[in-house]
């Protein structure tokens, strides 16, 4: 009674897993954080007071101006009457150098309130700078990682560009005004006066700002991709074309649009850290252009770059380390030269490691290096990751395995999934969410007596699913993940017909159908048809397959055994509007149609007792399992199948 209550409540999870949408995980949560948005907003706000008070400086400077103006003239009047004037200490004459002593008073007043100004004006820009600009940047660089292998949409440079854009021009409108002080020095100065003494600290704390905003302005925006695999970004292979997009966020009219982008591939990578060199095969230079679509930007598209590997003296590569060759870590970098207002600017900036490869083979490997990496690391150029490489939470690693599906197969995997994933991986440590995996149990060892790691097993039902099930799929028909002994749990109670579908686990790409049947002493038995790879359903769409399937049981007539699929949908009823294919109509021919048939042979012992249930404490997997060694009355595919 316990063991059906059980599998009843088990059940009941399931369906009510299945039946939910899809949900975030942590990650994902993280970063949709509802509290971004107000920080955006008092950024805006804080950009917005920012230029409205560089504004009014430049008011306050014109006022300068004019007021020295003034002064200046009203001062060479002066001096001019002394020279005439046969009365100088006239009352007159202490009367006009009395409101000029007055006028000068005023005059430093103001420069010592503009110069405080511009340095509140600084301050405030060098504390929004550290607080929250720059965090915003390290946090779209993080987002882009994410958004890499999988996570939620990029967003966010356009603001970021605006912010960078509105600082700059604050900060060069700044500049352009303590230089107009200067020049005004030039006319009138005094002792004591503020603009000499506090100028060359005020215009190299601005020149600091300034190199600092634009170096950091110059981001990569679209990691290096081949366009065969974009959803694979960050691999490349040799001989294979790439693209790569670098952009300036900060947009000036005074910027020489001539500006010249150069890459070089493992710039500065310490000697030793790669058996393997490759050098940049086609044109590595190109001049920024200005983008319409995203508000006047700079920005670099190159579009047709080629790695070449090295040639090696004595055909010998040297340097043979540990790792494997998509355990070793590259990266593209970009370089150009900044000239704007008198100032110039060496800009560089750096891709994410990549991955390369030189056979189509290496790329599930490389991929799996490059979620490793972005999952665990926001280090932008951490080239020793995998010499000791961090583990994952089963937390943070479901979220990102869900992701591809929704990547790769469109629809993510739901928790009852996961957790058959989780099983398989971690055994009877599923159950905790900060069970640590090590990246060699994910994508390095075999899986128990197979010959094929985790990773390996996974990445090939996704190419399974996106090139074959993919309607299947999306319409929630394969359960998965689901093992043997859970299979026939699951089945064992329903309608005779009723099948399952679920990835085999034996096989690299494999998917199968098990379906139950009862005999008339009441015993149950199951049948599992050899695993359908890519070659078999490339042949015939595995809808089609569903609906035309047949067995042969000791010659008796074909007959189709799929009636319902899991739990009691009617097969027509959940596959009806999948079928596609047709019969041959090319005349004069008689048309034809394929019909996946299996022949069903059944065991020696047909007069064999009754199959009936022993007794607890066996469980259904360990009765299943003794059944099959004492050779009950069990039916079985000719083509043995067992997982």
């Amino acid at each position: 009674m316990a063991r059906v209550i059980s599998t009843c409540l088990r059940e009941e999870r399931r369906i009510l897993s299945s039946a939910c949408t899809q949900e975030q995980g942590p990650l994902e949560k993280s970063l949709q954080n509802p509290v971004a948005l107000e920080k955006h907003k008092h950024m805006d706000n804080r950009v917005g007071i920012i230029r409205a008070s560089v504004q009014l400086m430049d008011q306050a400077v014109k006022y300068i101006e004019d007021m020295q103006d003034d002064f200046d003239f009203r001062f060479k009047t002066l001096q001019s009457r002394e020279s005439t004037d046969t009365r100088p200490n006239s009352e007159m004459m202490k009367q006009e150098v009395t409101r000029l002593q007055e006028m000068l008073n005023r005059l430093d007043y103001e420069r010592k309130e503009i110069l405080s100004k511009m340095d509140d004006g600084i301050k405030e820009i060098d504390d929004l700078m550290t607080s929250q600009l720059n965090p915003e940047l390290q946090d779209w660089k993080r987002r882009q990682q994410i958004a890499a292998i999988g996570g939620p949409l990029l967003t966010g440079l356009e603001q970021l560009q605006s912010w960078f854009t509105l600082i700059a021009q604050s900060l060069f409108q700044m500049k352009r005004q303590l230089d107009k002080l200067v020049e005004l020095v030039v006319k009138v100065t005094y002792e004591s006066d503020p603009i000499p003494l506090q100028k060359h600290h005020l215009e190299e704390r601005i020149k600091y700002l300034i190199y600092n905003l634009i170096k950091s302005s110059f981001v990569v925006e679209k990691q290096p991709c081949m366009p065969t695999h974009p959803q694979k970004p960050l691999i490349i292979k040799t001989g294979v074309q790439f693209t790569t997009k670098v952009r300036l966020l900060v947009k000036l009219p005074e910027v020489d649009y001539q500006l010249k982008v150069k890459t070089t591939f493992d710039k500065d990578l310490p000697s030793g850290r790669v058996s393997r060199q490759f050098f940049i095969l086609t044109n590595n230079t190109k001049v920024m252009d200005i983008e319409d679509y995203s508000n006047g930007c700079l920005s670099v598209d190159f579009r047709h770059l080629q790695l070449k590997e090295k040639k090696y003296i004595n055909g010998t590569k040297g340097n043979e380390g540990l790792l494997s060759v998509t355990e070793e870590l590259h990266s593209l970098s970009f370089e150009a030269c900044f000239t704007v207002q008198g100032l110039t600017i060496d800009l560089e900036t750096c891709s994410l490691p990549l991955v390369v490869i030189s056979n189509v083979s290496q790329l599930p490997g490389g991929w799996a290096s490059v979620m490793w990496y972005n999952l665990l690391t926001d280090e932008p150029r951490n080239m020793a990751f995998f010499g000791n490489p961090p583990r994952a939470t089963w937390s943070q690693l479901s979220e990102v395995l869900s992701w591809q599906f929704s990547t790769f197969a469109g629809k993510g995997l739901n928790k009852e999934q996961l957790n058959m994933l989780g099983e398989k991986l971690l055994g009877q440590h599923v159950s905790c969410s900060d069970y640590h995996v090590s990246w060699s149990k994910f994508s390095k060892e075999n899986i128990p007596g197979k010959m094929f790691s985790f990773w390996m097993w996974l990445d090939s039902i996704l190419e399974l699913i996106k090139k074959h099930l993919l309607p299947v799929w999306n319409e929630n028909y394969i359960m998965g993940f689901v093992s043997k002994e859970m299979e026939r749990t699951l089945l064992k109670d329903r309608e005779p017909g009723t099948f399952l579908l679920r990835f085999s686990e034996s096989h690299l790409g494999g998917i199968t159908f098990t379906w139950v049947e009862h005999n008339v002493n009441g015993g149950v038995k199951f049948n599992s048809v050899e695993p359908y790879t890519k070659n078999r359903l490339s042949a015939l769409p595995f809808p089609d397959i569903i609906r035309d399937y047949k067995v042969i049981s000791d010659g008796v007539v074909p007959e189709t055994p799929l009636k319902f699929l899991y739990p009691n949908i009617p097969k027509d009823e959940a596959f009806g509007r999948l079928y596609n294919s047709q019969p041959s109509k090319v005349h004069p021919y008689i048309p034809s149609t394929l019909i996946p048939i299996s022949e069903l042979r059944t065991h020696a012992f047909t007069t064999a007792p009754s199959r009936q249930s022993p007794e607890p404490p066996m469980t259904p997997g360990e009765f299943d399992m003794l059944s099959e060694q004492l050779c009950f009355v069990i039916d079985s595919m000719s083509s043995t199948y067992s997982e």
